[in-house]
């Protein structure tokens, strides 16, 4: 397609969509509208809407939270934006006893629609304190819906629907996504939000994946359809609510499935869909594998990190032991140390 720009342009549009369609939508957070704009996504918002809509905050994550909270009920639709995940941990308690809770608590008389935009993930040594993927949390709690887009052209009609939703939802970004590069649909959709993605047909497995994941299930499934090994590819997008019937039909098919994960497995959202598959789908012709971090904090050594996080070739080479394939691969040129390639040149 023409005209592709980056997955942070298109976030960036989209909201700019969203207040346009709505003079009820506000957008603020840390460095909303600092001149790098949260990684690109929020430059030029505060200049179109005016200081009102779009503005700076203090670093005070349970306060804003707090405040986004009295903006809902207030008749705002707050779009809440955190420059790491890791930084939304101290409004937990806003998040899980407030926002969660209203619609429940009241008996259905309130609503809190809010979208709490995270940046997540590993990236150029970010640490243990910096790139934590810690989605499995949020979907742990009742009243939140969890997304993350994977494709850029998937993320527009995803991040449209979450600020739209009537309902607090956790927007998941991955650093490494950002740079990523496609197009915007012209009209952009609502309700879009807990449904899988099949972006690949395949026959003889099937490769799961959840935010930057599923890029990397696509590159494998690439490499493995040049050994005639036809994979297909779900893009999970939704982990709460989980949309547990595309996966099942698929894996129904396939009678194989590699659940892949950017978080680690224990409690977690690939031990959940592995659980399912067991409990759900019969004549499984082999182990449900999980490839996702080990349990222990993200590193911050370039050594370190280098066997710390899966990739698409961890991938091919789990398949292909499954499939009991004798076929030795090479990875491509050594690049630089916590990239996920030679184009990547940001974000911070």
């Amino acid at each position: 397609m023409k005209n592709k720009i980056p997955f942070s342009s298109i976030v960036n549009k989209t909201i700019s969509s969203a207040m346009k369609n709505s003079n009820k939508v506000i957008c603020f957070g840390l460095g909303v509208t600092d001149p790098k704009g949260v990684f690109g996504t929020t430059i030029g918002l505060e200049k179109k809407f005016g200081s009102s809509r779009v503005f700076d905050v203090p670093a005070s994550e349970n306060a804003l939270t707090g405040f986004a909270i009295g903006s809902s009920l207030n008749n705002k639709i707050p779009i809440l934006t955190h420059q790491r995940l890791d930084f939304a941990l101290l409004s937990l308690d806003q998040i899980i006893n407030g926002a969660a809770k209203w619609l429940y608590m009241f008996g259905g008389q309130f609503n809190v629609p809010i979208t709490i935009r995270m940046i997540m993930g590993r990236g150029w040594g970010q640490g243990p304190t910096h790139s934590q993927n810690l989605h499995s949390i949020f979907a742990h709690i009742p009243g939140l819906k969890v997304v993350s887009a994977s494709l850029p052209n998937d993320s527009a009609n995803l991040l449209y629907s979450s600020i739209f939703d009537p309902n607090p939802v956790i927007f998941l970004e991955h650093r490494w996504l950002h740079n990523s590069l496609g197009n915007i649909p012209k009209n952009l959709k609502k309700n879009q939000l807990g449904k899988c993605k099949i972006i690949r047909k395949g026959k003889d497995i099937t490769l799961v994946g959840f935010s930057y994941m599923a890029i990397e299930c696509i590159e494998a499934a690439k490499i493995l359809d040049k050994h005639n090994i036809s994979c297909e590819v779900i893009d999970i997008r939704t982990i709460s609510p989980l949309d547990f019937n595309t996966l099942k039909s698929s894996v129904s098919k396939t009678k194989r499935a590699l659940v892949t994960d950017t978080s680690n497995s224990f409690c977690g959202i690939s031990s959940t869909i592995s659980n399912y598959f067991y409990s759900n789908i019969k004549n499984l012709k082999n182990k449900v594998e999980i490839l996702s971090m080990p349990y222990c904090p993200e590193p911050t050594s370039y050594k370190l990190v280098d066997g710390f996080y899966n990739d698409r070739y961890n991938i091919v080479n789990t398949v292909l032991k499954m499939l009991k394939k004798n076929i030795k691969l090479k990875k491509n040129k050594k690049l630089k140390p916590d990239v996920p390639g030679d184009w990547f040149n940001g974000p911070f």
